[in-house]
This record gives structure tokens, C-alpha cells and sequence, in this order.
């Protein structure tokens, strides 16, 4: 497989903000044994109602940059709080070698001489 070209680490979470972030039964059990808590109260307390292809989501917050973000998003340190319990979906991303997000915000922080520099939905 070929070598990722980007850096997590140096982004501002993008994936984090995606509307439906899919959170299977199997999700659900891994998360509630890193919370410590039973799978009902994980599914009800971080989980919310998706939609026919997705039936359970994680659940957002609010986030400066991106109006909404998942609930388990540090939001100063822009990192997974949840790392080794988080989703299927989580640990695969991004599927390609290349994240779109990644290579449009080094190029902008490129052109805006600002290596912190990220861009909002706002």
C-alpha cells in the first residue's frame, strides 16, 4: 500500500465535521468499554438518529470552524479525545493515499504565509 502524503497531526480535523459520522453496533461496544459505560447509555448519550444507510451517528457539537463537530473532537487541540475507542469509519480514514482537505489547506496556508492558517464553512 502506498505511504499516506499528509499529516493528521497538522490539520484542523475536517473529517470531524462531516454530518454523519456512522456509529455501527460494533462501534457502539467499543466505545462504551473505553467509556466505561453500557452499550444502551453509549448509544444514547453519543450516538444520535441517522437516517436509512446510517441508523446511528455520532453527535456534534459546536465548532468554530466548522459550525458543528463530533462530540469527541478537542476543539483547541483539534485531536480524537477517543482515540482508541473511536469508529471503524475513524480508524479506515481517509481511505485513498491523498486527503483532498489536507492538500487544499497546505496550499492555502502556503499562499497565506500562515502555517496555522484553517478554513471555516462560515
Amino acid at each position: 500500500m502506498a505511504k499516506n502524503k499528509y499529516d493528521c497531526l497538522k490539520c484542523s480535523a475536517y473529517c470531524c465535521s462531516y454530518t454523519h459520522i456512522p456509529a455501527t453496533k460494533t462501534d457502539i461496544k467499543r466505545l462504551a468499554k473505553y467509556m466505561n459505560v453500557s452499550e444502551e447509555e453509549a448509544r444514547k448519550k453519543y450516538t444520535k438518529k441517522g437516517d436509512k444507510e446510517n441508523p446511528r451517528v455520532l453527535r456534534h457539537t459546536y465548532d468554530e470552524h466548522f459550525t458543528s463537530s463530533c462530540m469527541f473532537l478537542d476543539k483547541e487541540t483539534r485531536n480524537c479525545t477517543i482515540y482508541d475507542g473511536r469508529p471503524k469509519i475513524c480508524r479506515e480514514f481517509p481511505t485513498q493515499t491523498r486527503c483532498g482537505y489536507y492538500d487544499f489547506l497546505m496550499f492555502e496556508r502556503e499562499v497565506q504565509d500562515d502555517p496555522e492558517w484553517i478554513a471555516t464553512t462560515d
